[in-house]
Order: C-alpha cells, then structure tokens, then sequence
C-alpha cells in the first residue's frame, strides 16, 4: 500500500463555511459537507475518505465514504464517531455559478421547486451530493477510475506479479465513469439468498422503499426481492419454481446450464439484471432484456436448482462478442465457477463455429478471469501439439477465439520469438511450468458430448426490440 493512504490532507486557510480544527479542538458534526474528504477510521487505521452522503438512520447520523485509493467496492456507510474531527478537512471547491438572464432564472426556480414537491411527495430519501448543494459538489475523483491503458496493456502482465497486479486492481477503484451521484452510494446494506447473507459491492435501482430496510431477502429461484422477512415467508410457500426458467441445455454431475430468452422471461431477466448490478459497477442495463439471451450455471440439490453465475449474449451481436455481461455470485466465488462460464461461452462459440470475445470493457474480477483463461487454454494446446507447427490461426479455430486475443496472450507470455525474419510460436520453460501447475490443480472443465444446444434463429421481426 502506498503511503499517501495514510497521508493527513493538506488544509485549507480556514473559513467560517470551512473551518479547520484549532489545537486539537474538533470541528462540529454539523460543518460537514457532500464532498469533504475527512481521515476515517479503517481497519484500525485512519485513511482518508470523501464523504458521498449523508444520512439519519434510526436516530443516528451516518455518513457514506469512498476510502482515497481503495476499490469503490469497499465504500461504507459509518457513524459518525469513526470520523476523526480533530484532523485537517480538505473541503470541495466552490463552483462559481453562471448568472442567468430573467426568464432562464425564473425557469430554473420552477424546476427547483418541482423537484422539492416531488423529493417531498417521496418522503425521506437519501441525501446525496446533488441534492445537498451545488456549490459543494464536488467532481468525481480519479480513484474511481481505471487505468485502462495499464490494466488492459498485455506487456504489462509479463513484468509484475499476479499478486501485485490483483493488489493494483483493488486500489485502482471502479470501471465506471460519469455516473449520476446517487448511483456512487451503495444502496442496499446486505441480501440473504438462499442459505447465504452478501454485502452488495455496488448501487443498484431496486424501490427505493428497499434501501430504508437492513436486510434484503431475494428468492433465490424466482429472484422476486422483498424488504419484509414475513412477507418472503409467504411467498416462498407459493413459489414453485424450481430452476431457471428456460431449457436445460447443459449437465453434468456437478452444475447444469439453461438457456433463458430475455424476451419471452422480461421479469425473471430483470430481476437477475438488477441482483447482478449489486456486484457489477460497469453494467448499465437493468430492463431493456429483450436483444439477450442469459446463459444460467446452477448446482442442484434436493431442493432445486441454485443460481451459480451466469452470462447474458446479445441475439444479433455486431462486433461478434460471445458474451455481453459474465458474473459468478459472490458467494460462489474462488471456486472455479467463473472459469466454467468462460468454458461454456467458447463451447457455444465452437457448435457456432465462429470465434468468440467477451464485449469490452471488462470488469476488474473479469479481465483477471479472462487472461487466466487465455493463457491455460493456449498453453494446454501447445504443449499438446508441441510436435506440430501451429499459427496464431490455427489456435484461434481449435479454441474459438479471435486472433486478436491469441495474439495478445501469445505476446503477453513471451511466446512470440522473431526468427529469421519472420515470428514463430515457442514454448518456454516458464510455459511448460504454468502448464505442469495447472494440471496438478485438477480443474473441472465443461464436457461437449454432455452439451445439448442449437444456435438459436431469430427472424428479422423478432429481432426488432421496442418496450
């Protein structure tokens, strides 16, 4: 971790709008503001962290911060004695405001006051940046951003570790830009599905009725949410869906895959797009489900079948990506699952027979993923096919996947040597090294003989989307 993490902010010449703590005396609660960056106690230590929102919960002023040069997953909401008042405050800068002519000023006070009627008809929301001031909103900070010129450089991932560039993307913040600032504030505490309690990582447009409630329970089949422990009671004495509801297109003795048409299951599509927002900071669609179909990995018990991961896939897709969104549910994560899904695309890739690629740009877990994949998957054919010559083509066919990427990974592992005036594929002892570990770890891979699936035709009405 870098030491600017733990680094005291640089004060201000203090104001009565913007004091600063004198002798060690703290500034009131009150003085704090939507953008302040203030040292906040976490994990023992005291950090730096700009405050998103404010709240009153159950009597207590709570505010929600995004820790400097930590992953906007880890955003909290945290009470108000964990704020170190008695530190430097490094307050937002004050956007001058641009003087408007009669009729636009009094357009503008219309409006304010439309939406004041409306925030009032709505009851007690969240207080967030853009309502608390336009003059203390602050721009978003770069550490809610991607290096995506480092993080996606494939020369890169030959000089540092996987360790370091996993410690990298973990501080390097979200992939998401210029969203609205009510989306930057998680708005679901924790969700019990099934058997397990999750913390959501990101901000999803659930009712707003939901974000006053401690615990969300979603039916873990049907994915129907509800804010009332009584009320899910009941309705899981009414539900009788047992599995995804689609075809079975896939299984084995350990997980099963359906198929799910977003426009003839618009509700069950929804409800998974909005569950997979929780975890997915980049995904931008919730209910315009109609153009996918959602590929759903499930283990199965005597209960039924229950939701693993999944990936949805555009019907008609332009540039040719097999897979439009990936996710493995937390709770299932570290556990090979997320392999089995990328497994899964290129073999629906393969009965396809065209080459595949995920649509980019990729969220931080998955680009992890993905390289991990590529670079098994062409290591394990070459070492294979060591006797036999093999061009970045004849990779590309035999795996289902675009040259562009084989080349990319093929470079990325220094397997591209140039020798007398032309490039050629060798195996190094590093590769053959990668290839011995993999195979001692024993993964479990997905079985084409076990895969009952036609590509699906659409016609050209059925490909005309409108909701």
């Amino acid at each position: 971790m870098d030491s600017s993490v733990n680094s005291t902010p640089v004060p201000e010449s203090p104001t009565e709008d913007h004091p600063q703590p004198v002798n060690g005396e703290p500034i009131p609660e009150s003085k704090l503001v939507i953008g302040c960056k203030v040292m906040a106690d976490k994990d023992g230590a005291y950090r730096q962290a700009e405050i998103l929102a404010m709240h009153t919960k159950k009597g207590r002023p709570v505010v929600y911060v995004h820790y400097q040069d930590y992953n906007k997953r880890l955003d909290e909401w945290i009470s108000m004695d964990k704020i170190d008042l008695t530190k430097p405050i490094e307050w937002p800068k004050v956007e001058k405001k641009k003087k408007l002519s009669g009729a636009a000023s009094k357009a503008s006070e219309k409006a304010k006051a439309r939406r004041e009627a409306e925030r009032k008809k709505k009851g007690p929301l969240l207080q967030t940046a853009s309502e608390a001031s336009t003059a203390a909103a602050s721009p978003a900070s770069s550490t809610d951003m991607v290096d995506l010129d480092s993080v996606n450089s494939h020369t890169h991932m030959s000089s540092i570790t996987h360790e370091e560039e996993v410690e990298k993307l973990r501080t390097t913040g979200s992939m998401s830009q210029n969203k609205p600032e009510s989306a930057r504030v998680r708005n679901i505490d924790k969700i019990q599905m099934g058997k397990f309690e999750v913390d959501p990582w990101y901000f999803s447009p659930y009712p707003v009725e939901l974000t006053e409630e401690d615990l969300i329970y979603i039916c873990e089949f049907c994915l129907c949410y509800f804010g009332n422990k009584h009320q899910f009671h009941r309705h899981m004495e009414k539900c009788n869906l047992l599995h995804p509801p689609g075809n079975e297109i896939y299984r084995d003795d350990y997980v099963s895959f359906f198929e799910i048409d977003g426009r003839r299951q618009r509700t069950w599509c929804r409800n998974l797009c909005l569950l997979s927002k929780l975890f997915l900071d980049h995904k931008t669609l919730y209910y315009d489900v109609d153009p996918f179909l959602f590929y759903c990995m499930t283990q199965r018990d005597e209960k039924g079948h229950h939701l693993v991961g999944y990936f949805s896939k555009e019907k008609e897709s332009a540039e040719g990506y097999n897979v439009a969104c990936i996710l493995t549910l937390p709770q299932y994560q570290r556990g090979g699952f997320g392999r089995l899904l990328i497994n899964f695309s290129y073999e629906l890739s393969k009965v396809e027979k065209k080459l595949g690629s995920p649509e980019k740009p990729l969220s931080d877990l998955g680009l992890l993923s993905y390289r991990a994949y590529w670079a098994d998957s062409i290591i394990s054919l070459l070492v294979q096919q060591q006797n036999k010559e093999a061009t970045i083509e004849d990779i590309s066919n035999a795996l289902a996947m675009t040259t562009t990427d084989v080349l990319h990974t093929l470079q990325a592992l220094g397997l591209l040597r140039y020798y007398k005036g032309q490039h050629i594929i060798c195996i190094t002892n590093t590769a053959l090294q990668q290839y011995e570990r993999s195979q001692k770890k024993k993964r479990r891979t997905i079985d084409p003989s076990k895969l009952h699936w036609k590509p699906p035709v659409f016609t050209a009405a059925q490909l005309r989307f409108a909701w």
